[in-house]
């Protein structure tokens, strides 16, 4: 389930199998000139899984990954296999992209392709409060933007670092056209594990670390940017901690005050947190489950964790937190992590689970399609 079924590069439209990983789709379209228009950060992932998820990464005004599927080919409980799009078994479609398979298991994804184009990087550093203006201004009113986040750094979470990628002409300083597979990532790891760890660690990377690694100038091809493997986030080991990701979608009028009260919990809690990554998206209009539904602002936070039950626990609590402050700043959190969630936080989250509670009694009324999420949440 992880080839190609066919390609139109003067259309710039693929059609793959599920199973294909973003990185295999690059080793195709690469040599024709062309690149993937939405993805997450890593390349790792499946085509399938990322449309299930309905993921979304860090290009400029695009949105989730669903808004370039064209059409998916589903098998659904009772064996038939549909076509659906968005004129054609329409319901079907809405609801398999970011469903996590609760209608159907999607065996086919036709998506929306770019041209691969150079980029440069484009760093600059401004406030919690004029940080909507300059994404505005220096992002979205940039044309040549591609990607981009901020990240905001421990402990103090309020200084956002903002780094775009732009179309550029300027000669490229990055040959490599995607990243090489199977590559070490021992310094990252070593990294990451001191900056968690070692005392004043947070300090360091904010100080020494983030600014070094910002520094130099790059220019590089939108391929290689895309095709980062998540690997240079792995640890070392996880025998006795790991790392684990969360996310918070919320309205641009809250940005300020969301920002400030998660840096806050954050504190409280002692959360060793790594970082915040804060990307943005319009509302998605298409899925049934949408996770934005007007333009949002997300906040990505990555952090370390014990992994004995104890300290589950305590991340279970901290986490119901985050998910209060966010719905109440008329927000919602996303739902592939961890599963701290209340019913109750879930169901005022994303209350058109009802609608999907009902489209699939008809599609699955023997609950064939299941996974932990669903078993208990709907």
């Amino acid at each position: 389930m992880n080839r190609l079924v066919w390609i139109r590069p003067e259309d710039k439209v693929v059609r793959v199998q599920a199973g294909m990983r973003w990185r295999d789709l690059q080793d195709v379209l690469d040599p024709l000139g062309l690149a993937v228009r939405t993805m997450q950060s890593y390349a790792n992932f499946t085509v399938g899984g990322s449309v299930s998820v309905n993921a979304h990464g860090r290009y400029v005004d695009h949105g989730p990954v669903g808004n370039t599927v064209r059409a998916l080919r589903l098998v659904l409980a009772d064996g038939s296999v549909v076509e659906a799009d968005r004129t054609q078994q329409a319901e079907l479609f809405r609801a398999a992209i970011g469903g996590y398979g609760a209608v159907g298991v999607i065996v086919e994804v036709e998506l929306d392709l770019a041209d691969n184009v150079p980029i440069e990087r484009v760093v600059a550093e401004t406030t919690l409060a004029g940080y909507p203006a300059h994404f505005d201004q220096a992002v979205r009113g940039d044309p040549a933007s591609v990607l981009h986040n901020a990240d905001l750094l421990p402990p103090a979470f309020d200084r956002p670092v903002s780094v775009t990628w732009r179309r550029t002409g300027r000669p490229l300083t990055e040959t490599a056209r995607l990243v090489p597979r199977g590559a070490s990532y021992g310094l990252e790891q070593n990294v990451l594990w001191a900056v968690t760890e070692l005392p004043g660690g947070p300090k360091l990377r904010r100080s020494v670390i983030h600014p070094m690694l910002l520094a130099k100038p790059v220019v590089q091809w939108l391929n290689h940017e895309a095709s980062l493997d998540v690997a240079e986030l792995e640890p070392r080991t996880r025998l006795m901690s790991t790392y684990v990701l969360q996310e918070y979608f919320v309205p641009r009028r809250h940005f300020e005050s969301f920002a400030r009260g998660m840096g806050e919990v954050l504190r409280q809690q002692r959360v060793e947190a790594v970082n915040v990554s804060v990307r943005h998206s319009p509302a998605d209009t298409l899925s049934l489950l949408p996770w934005a539904r007007e333009e949002v602002f997300s906040f990505v936070l990555y952090h370390k964790q014990r992994t004995w039950a104890a300290a589950r626990d305590v991340v279970a609590q901290w986490t119901r937190e985050l998910i209060d402050l966010v719905l109440a700043h008329d927000g919602r959190y996303y739902l592939p992590y961890q599963l701290h969630a209340t019913r109750a936080q879930f169901d005022r989250a994303y209350p058109e689970a009802v609608a999907l509670r009902t489209l699939k009694a008809v599609v699955d009324p023997q609950g064939k399609f299941c996974n932990e999420l669903w078993a208990r949440y709907l």
